[in-house]
């Protein structure tokens, strides 16, 4: 079941839900079913010894297990 994060069109109240089935989504502040439904980047649990000096979409960096220059990406 997918969590989806919405913005009330009443109350501007930001807010996630999980969503089951055919279920429609309302504001749990002011209970209206006018809300938009936002666009969601998930996030990936990430540590402080990533180094600086790499940045995402370099060479190395996507962790294919075949090592750098191996995926699909060059």
């Amino acid at each position: 079941m997918p969590i989806f994060e919405y913005v009330c069109g009443e109350c501007n109240h930001r807010f996630e839900l999980l969503i089951q089935g055919s279920a429609e989504a309302a504001c749990p502040q002011c209970k209206t079913s006018k809300v938009d439904k936002q666009f969601s980047a998930f996030g990936v649990g990430g540590t402080t010894s990533w180094p600086s000096s790499v940045s995402p979409g370099e060479c190395g960096s996507c962790g294919d297990p075949r090592g750098p220059g191996a995926c699909s990406m060059n």
